[in-house]
């Protein structure tokens, strides 16, 4: 089955990445001046792709897809799942073909693999660090801008539950909407007067929080509070809008705040600076 991520046109990133390294489009001009001249023509090349520390994996079809796209006959075998935690030394891709394919794709391939295994990693950690409290762990739109669909996919592959895609398919209403708009009921209302389905209306006080719902607020986001905060916000809510945790949380502080009893956390650094995985890929004898 060919591997896909709904709504991102995985061909046409892979096609454009290798261009982009390449200096030209792929099979148009642009060549690797290195492997060209270093490496014979008939080569072949073994190798193994490894984490160098424990990871979660995220990435790997992807990467498989610039080996591929230089050297359809590659021969390629994945070691493990995404989503799977894997330990430092593991072997996680083999691959052969030919050399100079296999060397001109190894750093977009890994530049990817390295990118979003490092995204599932650190939002494991971070649902490791609030399980059994019932509180789930959401990420935001803090993604590097073009790679959106694929961070959101690694974040998934971590354990989180994406939230808003885009700017399309759930209205969230923020300090700036409500100042230009007059206030937090203006606001709401004129969302609700738009047909709009789900509705998330960010406060940072307790009094806001009546008004919102009375208007038509179908999800709190609670912004930047505090653990006794948001306690007190969760108990006035009462279940009657899901609650949403957001701002400077960290792995230190999330596990308190997801028991106040919130039903979300939300946490921006999962996307937006999530440290790159140290993989690695090697030459093997054949």
């Amino acid at each position: 089955m060919t591997f896909h991520i709904p709504g991102f046109d995985l061909p046409a990133f892979v096609t454009s990445t290798l261009a982009e390294d390449l200096g030209g489009p792929v099979g148009g001009g642009g060549h690797d001046v290195t492997s060209d001249s270093v490496i014979p023509a008939g080569a072949i090349f073994t190798g193994v792709m490894d984490a160098r520390h424990d990871c979660v994996i995220a990435g790997l079809p992807i990467a498989a897809m610039f080996f591929r796209r230089l050297d359809p006959a590659a021969e390629i075998d994945i070691l493990a799942k995404e989503g799977e935690a894997v330990a430092a030394g593991a072997d996680i891709m083999r691959l052969k073909g030919k050399a100079r394919a296999m060397l001109t794709a190894e750093r977009s391939a890994l530049n990817i693999a390295q990118h979003l295994t490092g995204i599932a990693t650190m939002t494991r950690a971070y649902v490791d660090a609030i399980a059994g409290t019932g509180c789930i762990l959401l990420d935001t739109r803090k993604t590097i801008p073009g790679l959106r669909m694929l961070a959101k996919y690694a974040a998934r592959m971590g354990g989180a539950q994406n939230h808003r895609m885009g700017l399309w398919d759930a209205a969230m209403i923020k300090d700036n909407h409500i100042a230009v708009a007059g206030g937090v009921e203006q606001a709401v209302r004129r969302a609700v007067d738009a047909g709009i389905a789900q509705i998330i209306l960010e406060v940072d006080r307790i009094d806001q929080i009546e008004p919102g719902i009375a208007a038509g607020a179908t999800h709190l986001l609670l912004d930047n509070m505090d653990a006794e905060m948001l306690r007190d916000a969760a108990a006035w809510v009462a279940g009657r809008v899901p609650t949403e945790a957001s701002g400077g949380i960290t792995l230190e502080t999330i596990r308190a705040k997801a028991e106040t009893g919130v039903t979300y956390i939300s946490v921006g650094r999962l996307t937006q600076s999530a440290p790159a995985a140290d993989l690695g890929l090697d030459f093997t004898v054949p």
